[in-house]
């Protein structure tokens, strides 16, 4: 296991493609000042010791060099000691809908954002629970299963877009039949599924059976509503930019609209309850205190107690480099030159 202690030092390495093309730009202009003081032949012959081949290579030490004196200052720790401890917490898994009504931007910055941010903020309020997420449209794919790696949650859901499924539409009843395979811990008493969504249903009333197997699985169905029941369009942009909107078989601009009875229905049914995503401060809290009344389960986990300290093997290695790369001249090296490896010398 590897963590980074100062990972804003990162961004230095942002100079390393600034080197590069400051360093192509000399090299041109070099050429053309001395292709109008002689030409190529003649240069040869006035210079037969300059190594085109030296410049890169000091090139590719300083940049080496630096590279690794920015991963000293970010300073990676490895785990070395593996512990076990015990946790306290629920089964979640949170279904987002990525269907393209969810890119209606009714509710800032658009709805497909809104649901990724007040998943991200639930994420924040556990302590030892175990989360899994679920992305669905026309079907539901597994994106990540249950696991104590809040960190690694983000990262998967912060990649969520309309586009990871091919298959359109809403089928919220794949998403519930697909979340109850997530829990794994038969001895669990409290699974909780969030359905996040703009309420929009394509499975033709299919959710009802779902629901009831989910509740007989002992999992607690809630509800998120993200959207406005007015509507909106579905903007088609390229590149950030709106290039039209989304129409029907009969050229009709289509109006999508949060369907809160749909997600009232299955909340009840689930044995859970719907909330409102519009401010996502209010409906986290109240997430929060409906997850602080469940009971926990006690369960083991493992995780590294003790890191070390590896800054010092990359700073070792930057200064190295460094100092290669001044005592490395732009001038052919003589033993090279005895060695006629490109054919230099003719007969």
């Amino acid at each position: 296991m590897i963590q980074f202690d100062e990972k804003i030092y990162f961004y230095l390495l942002g100079i390393i493609p600034v080197l590069i093309v400051l360093f192509v730009l000399l090299q041109i202009w070099k050429k053309k000042t001395q292709k109008k003081f002689s030409n190529l032949s003649l240069l040869k012959h006035l210079t037969p010791d300059k190594s085109d081949f030296k410049s890169s290579l000091k090139l590719i030490l300083l940049l080496l060099g630096l590279s690794f004196l920015t991963l000293g200052l970010v300073n990676p720790k490895i785990g070395t000691k593996l512990e076990t401890v015990k946790r306290e917490g629920v089964d979640i898994v949170f279904a987002v809908d990525v269907s393209k009504s969810m890119l209606a931007e009714d509710i800032a910055p658009n709805r497909l954002e809104k649901s990724k941010r007040l998943v991200s903020e639930i994420i924040n309020q556990l302590a030892s629970d175990r989360i899994g997420i679920i992305a669905y449209a026309g079907q539901a794919f597994p994106q990540l299963p249950i696991t104590t790696d809040y960190g690694a949650a983000k990262m998967f859901l912060q990649s969520m877009n309309t586009d990871m499924l091919t298959s359109q539409g809403t089928a919220i009843d794949q998403a519930i039949e697909l979340a109850t395979t997530y829990y794994d811990d038969e001895d669990q008493t409290n699974r909780v599924l969030f359905i996040i969504s703009d309420g929009e249903d394509h499975s033709e009333g299919n959710a009802v059976k779902s629901v009831e197997n989910a509740r007989e699985a002992g999992i607690r169905i809630f509800t998120i509503g993200v959207g406005k029941e007015k509507g909106a369009p579905i903007p088609i942009k390229r590149k950030g930019v709106v290039e039209s909107l989304k129409k029907d078989a009969q050229g009709e601009v289509v109006i999508t609209k949060l369907n809160s009875e749909v997600l009232e229905d299955i909340a009840d049914d689930g044995d859970g309850e719907y909330i409102d995503g519009t401010n996502t401060e209010e409906a986290v809290e109240f997430i929060k205190e409906q997850l602080n009344q469940m009971d926990k389960k006690e369960f083991e986990a493992k995780q590294f107690a003790e890191y070390k300290d590896q800054f010092q093997w990359f700073l070792g290695a930057g200064l190295l480099l460094l100092f290669l790369d001044v005592f490395v001249l732009d001038r052919k090296t003589q033993w090279l030159r005895k060695l006629n490896l490109f054919n230099e010398k003719r007969n």
